[in-house]
């Protein structure tokens, strides 16, 4: 078990992650304004951040971006990993999978995830791998001053439309959609055809369609149109990324 940090209310020190140069100049200078927060350094993507923080930069609060380095997966739409030259050189880290490698330090500092990103599966992955409090990037900055004062005290803080999220999912658990529904979720938003969902998940179309059946019972529809739609209204899924232009 990791030992709990105390944090002086008179001086938080944070960490800026983010792999947008323009954003955590933004954050740095909001940040430099509030005489109670010092900006401890940055980080251009997770891998980074750990290695600052688990070196001698002195951290309470890592404001941490999600979605970095390795992109998002295919399927699930979660933030992974990948091998690249990052600012530090070598493995770059998304925010998730830097989160559970902070929060397993000895006496690690609490991690504020920032982002734009809402679906469950992102808002789960965060807080199931340690985040204390999850803020979108357009937040006012009255909330985000009030919520890095608030998680380095310990306290949890949740954007509205994220708590909003967790409550409804607590609420309605027959919704909850399974890694392999919504992997075929994910695909249909992209419009490939059942065949095609079987052949990229090296399963049968007919198994596809069992998986279908099920999802249209759990959200409430009759079509794949009918479930994609909803999936993407309750932030089951993410929003499928354009293609190239």
């Amino acid at each position: 078990m990791t030992a709990p940090r105390t944090v002086s209310v008179a001086q938080v020190r944070v960490l800026i992650v983010d792999d947008h140069p323009v954003v955590r100049r933004g954050l740095r200078a909001l940040l430099d304004d509030v005489p109670e927060v010092v900006v401890a350094g940055e980080a251009g993507d997770g891998a980074e951040a750990l290695r600052m923080v688990a070196g001698p930069t002195e951290v309470d609060v890592v404001l941490m971006d999600l979605r970095m380095g390795g992109g998002t997966d295919e399927a699930s739409g979660v933030a992974t990993n990948a091998t690249g030259s990052g600012r530090g050189g070598g493995e770059r880290m998304d925010g998730v999978e830097a989160t559970r490698r902070i929060r397993a330090l000895p006496a690690p500092p609490r991690v504020l995830v920032l982002t734009t990103y809402r679906t469950d599966a992102e808002i789960l992955a965060a807080v199931e791998a340690g985040a204390t409090g999850y803020l979108l990037k357009d937040a006012p900055v009255e909330d985000l001053i009030s919520a890095v004062h608030a998680v380095a005290a310990g306290e949890t803080v949740l954007a509205p439309p994220v708590a909003t999220r967790l409550l409804g999912r607590m609420r309605a658990p027959q919704s909850t959609l399974t890694p392999r529904e919504t992997e075929i979720l994910v695909l249909l938003a992209k419009g490939l055809s059942n065949r095609q969902v079987s052949r990229a998940l090296f399963i049968s179309e007919a198994t596809v369609k069992t998986h279908l059946v099920r999802v249209f019972a759990k959200l409430g529809v009759d079509s794949r149109t009918g479930a994609v739609t909803a999936a993407l209204g309750r932030g089951l899924i993410p929003e499928p990324l354009p293609g190239p232009t």
